[in-house]
């Protein structure tokens, strides 16, 4: 039976168990939302098509499913950009459907016609134009595939017009193979056993966790590594959860805005193991400055990140868990009393601290992760309030903080929480944002109504973008330019305008009691902390400056 290419891109949607696809229509894709009213699929509108990326990429993150968006040609297409940029930067995996126009009028700079592929072809795993109906069931098979395997991330298939509208047999279920395309697994044996000998040998060993164990749902093994060998463990943004908090042997993120325990730790090691990540430069401070008294571990399933930035002495290419838990039974035991020791030093004389005679982020960070529980998710924008929420909140279990962290993108918290809210119905699902980054997409309290996610928005207003004043403090002598917003809405009548529940926190004394109400209600809420704009992120690790070079206070 011969069925239209837009009802083939259903049925393989629906056999890649796909629920949910996040979207914006437009002409392009006209078949295509013709063909998903009849599909179990459900559609959530959004209000512009970045959201719709971002919302795909917090459902990703929180699931462990593949996130789906939909967008059309020409503007639609752009708009979906610096989301799939960041899922790429941060190896989500995401299928990313585009309209495009017809095929006889590729090329002509037709109606709402780009270039797509060209354009995202430097922050797409894969991408494709797809040019015959005839390869559109091939194509999206390949395309789940690609997004899942290996290091994860966002694919690409932009279907014209008529494609959609073609007629063609859809047969389901048949094997993809990749010529090219074998991403390695398994750890090589000489490495694995290499690395035991490096562990058993060492007397200052620091795990460094980042997103590739959660990834590779990893966090297990890694807790069984850092109580057989007695390290500690530092941890990246995006590792945030992989290793839980509360644990007496946990350091905290380490890098520019890292916990000074985790910086002096990692700079005097005489041993990294690194797991699934990146040695990016927010986290090593400077390179040449990084570790330099310990040999270097790196574990990670992409090998182009090895020796990318920071030169491992130990490579060892594949899946984190299935390599830990080759090299685990080959590692001995070992308490390493006098390091952990010195580490504790370091943690009791270089606790964080903040100003308690005002309202501050880090005092109302501190209160949430003591009340909202260990299964709560939380999502984060991108300024001060990111990096407050990794220092000051405990996260305790893998996939419950979703933040972009390779890319930086502003307007990405509240978006990433209506995917995440929408995946995890039964869980409580935070987001943390400044009052910049909420007015980038604001409009989504229309979404979240829509789909009555009551999904709560912690926003700290300063009425400024508070991390490039901090920039500008340090970097341009506190000489402050194009950083005050004088005409801030009233975020509770916006609140009351959709509909949903607004609470404002002016005092310490209000925090607690206000934050509980609010996360126990069953609505969409705003939950709006007034706070000043001169309170700054320590430590600060300054450019040029190694780990233990921070300031601290």
């Amino acid at each position: 039976m011969e069925i239209t290419g837009a009802q083939c891109l259903m049925k393989v949607l629906e056999e890649q168990e796909v629920n949910v696809v996040f979207g914006y229509p437009g002409g392009a894709v006209l078949p295509l939302y013709d063909a998903l009213l009849e599909s179990s699929i459900e559609h959530v509108l959004v209000r512009q098509e970045q959201a719709a990326v971002h919302a795909a990429s917090g459902y990703a993150r929180t699931t462990g499913k593949v996130g789906v968006c939909m967008a059309t040609s020409g503007p639609g297409a752009t708009n979906l950009v610096t989301g799939i940029a960041t899922a790429y930067m941060d190896s989500i995996p995401m299928i990313v459907i585009t309209g495009q126009v017809s095929t006889q009028m590729v090329g002509t700079d037709a109606f709402q016609e780009v270039d797509i592929t060209g354009i995202t072809m430097p922050i797409t795993k894969h991408n494709y134009l797809v040019k015959d109906i005839r390869d559109l069931y091939k194509t999206i098979k390949e395309a789940f595939h690609i997004a899942t395997t290996g290091r994860p991330g966002p694919v690409l298939i932009d279907i014209p017009k008529n494609v959609s509208d073609s007629m063609v047999k859809c047969s389901l279920n048949n094997k993809i193979e990749l010529r090219g395309y074998k991403p390695t697994y398994y750890g090589h044996p000489s490495q694995i056993k290499n690395a035991a000998s490096l562990i058993n040998n060492s007397t200052r060993p620091v795990i460094l966790s980042g997103g590739g164990v959660i990834n590779a749902k990893a966090s297990e093994q890694v807790k069984i590594l850092a109580k057989r060998i007695q390290a500690p463990v530092a941890v990246t943004l995006m590792g945030l959860g992989s290793f839980p908090a509360d644990d007496e042997v946990f350091l905290g993120m380490l890098g520019m805005h890292g916990t000074a325990v985790a910086n002096y730790a990692v700079s005097n090691s005489d041993l990294i193991i690194g797991l699934g990540v990146r040695f990016d430069d927010r986290a090593t401070g400077a390179i040449e400055k990084f570790a330099p008294k310990a040999k270097i571990i790196h574990i990670d399933i992409d090998p182009a990140e090895i020796g990318k930035n920071v030169q491992a002495n130990l490579p060892i290419v594949g899946d984190v868990r299935l390599i830990l838990d080759d090299l685990i039974p080959k590692i001995t035991e070992n308490s390493n009393p006098t390091w952990l020791e010195q580490v504790g030093e370091w943690k009791h004389y270089h606790s964080l601290k903040f100003p308690d005679d005002v309202l501050t982020p880090q005092y109302v960070l501190s209160v949430l992760s003591d009340i909202a529980g260990p299964d709560a998710i939380l999502s984060t924008d991108v300024g001060q309030h990111q990096m407050w929420t990794a220092l000051y909140y405990k996260f305790i279990k893998p996939n419950t903080l979703v933040a972009s962290g390779g890319l930086g993108t502003m307007g990405y918290g509240f978006p990433a929480a209506i995917g995440a809210q929408y995946g995890n119905r039964d869980k409580r699902v935070i987001a943390i944002t400044g009052d910049g980054s909420f007015q980038m997409h604001m409009a989504e309290m229309g979404t979240a109504m829509e789909r009555n996610l009551p999904i709560k928005i912690l926003l700290f207003n300063n009425n400024c973008l508070g991390l490039v004043r901090q920039l500008q403090y340090f970097y341009c002598e506190k000489r402050y330019s194009a950083i005050d917003f004088s005409c801030n809405p009233d975020f509770m009548q916006f609140a009351k305008c959709y509909g949903a529940a607004g609470y404002r926190i002016t005092t310490k004394e209000e925090v607690k009691p206000m934050l509980e109400e609010a996360l126990n209600n069953e609505k969409l809420t705003i939950i709006e902390c007034m706070v000043p704009k001169e309170n700054l992120v320590h430590p600060m690790v300054l450019n040029t400056k190694g780990l233990d070079e921070m300031e601290t206070y």
